[in-house]
């Protein structure tokens, strides 16, 4: 097979087409991928770390610019939309798999113009703008929740779950010894939990020497963040701008602090580790929270909303949790049960019956 994924931008839309793409090549060694995005996305720097190949367009989003600024990028999705065509002769794809994001919408028109099929995989409950308005033509979505179906109701739907890598399907229990504390708010980080958990170190101290950090930052925060820890006397923390090997970390965490994006839920799921849950405020429709809210609701996690967060309660809620290792097993072994597993192996099968379709 000949795949083709369009899409990108950030890791949530990423992560989800590397593990499809992963999945295809271990069902079929020689089988042909291509990823198509920008140069603005974390797949620019991120796939050429992995290995797959990628091709750029010059795209940009659309929400939030002015009158002005979306007759320019009108202009630029003209300019996109023949290089996306360009490179779909070039490549002569079986199926173009959508994964979201704004670099998915020329290249999915090209392929309408083509005559090249195509799908699209929605991680979230509420679909982004890029895959409402490509749906109508695509053959079939594929869904990580059913509450998406909503929006695509003109086309035939599928609920696959969303694809994890598959050495986060593969993680381990939850590790003996000394604990490990991964926090994390994205690909590119979030402000306001890199400072909680920073100002949240002094209800932390009696494990000062004991604890591990992993803290992905984003580009912008490193510096800030190492300086804080530093300034606090805590040696023993890992401060990265962004983490590559994610399922390495996860299989030495012990709790986690994060975002609630729909990747990152199936990540935690998959990996079955507990987590505190600060959804970020501003995701569409508020999708964050109830993403966190299905897990706290189960046990599996503990939701904090960002307006409610303080540094001095949440270093007392890590400091209890990992006080209680009962309670922590417990989360874990919760949340593993509500993984989707085989999630990239459902999704691949879609591709197959709708390029064998056409």
């Amino acid at each position: 097979m000949r795949m083709l994924l369009a899409g990108g931008g950030t890791g949530g839309h990423l992560f989800p087409a590397v593990a499809l793409a992963e999945q295809l090549r271990s069902e079929e060694p020689i089988a042909e991928v291509l990823f198509v995005g920008t140069e603005r996305g974390l797949e620019y720097r991120l796939l050429p770390e992995l290995g797959w190949p990628l091709r750029t367009i010059p795209m940009s989003g659309w929400v939030g610019l002015s009158l002005g600024a979306r007759l320019r990028a009108l202009g630029g999705l003209v300019k996109s939309l023949v290089q996306s065509r360009k490179i779909i002769r070039e490549f002569r794809p079986d199926v173009v798999v959508g994964v979201g994001g704004y670099a998915s919408v020329p290249v999915l028109l090209a392929a309408k113009f083509v005559g090249v099929p195509y799908l699209i995989h929605e991680q979230n409950a509420w679909p982004g703008l890029a895959n409402r308005l490509l749906g109508r033509w695509a053959r079939r979505i594929c869904l990580s929740f059913p509450e998406a179906r909503r929006e695509f109701r003109h086309v035939p739907t599928v609920l696959t779950g969303n694809p994890v890598r598959a050495a986060m399907e593969n993680c381990p229990p939850l590790p003996d010894g000394p604990p490990l504390l991964l926090v994390f708010g994205g690909s590119h980080g979030a402000r306001a939990i890199n400072r909680a958990i920073v100002a949240a170190l002094p209800q932390l101290e009696r494990w000062r020497g004991r604890l591990r950090i992993v803290h992905q930052t984003g580009t912008n925060e490193a510096d800030t963040v190492r300086e804080g820890y530093r300034a606090a006397g805590w040696a023993e923390v890992e401060v990265e701008p962004f983490i590559t090997d994610m399922a390495a970390v996860y299989a030495r965490s012990t709790l986690v602090v994060c975002r609630a994006g729909a990747t990152t839920l199936a990540e935690l799921t998959a990996c079955g580790r507990p987590a505190v849950l600060i959804p970020y405020p501003f995701a569409a429709n508020n999708h964050q929270a109830a993403n966190a809210a299905a897990l706290a609701s189960k046990g599996a996690a503990i939701m904090i909303e960002e307006r409610d967060l303080r540094a001095e309660e949440l270093g007392t809620l890590i400091d209890g949790l990992l006080n209680d290792r009962g309670r922590l097993e417990s989360m874990s072994a919760t949340a593993r049960s509500l993984a989707q597993r085989r999630a990239a192996a459902r999704l691949l099968a879609e591709c197959r019956a709708v390029a064998q379709a056409a």
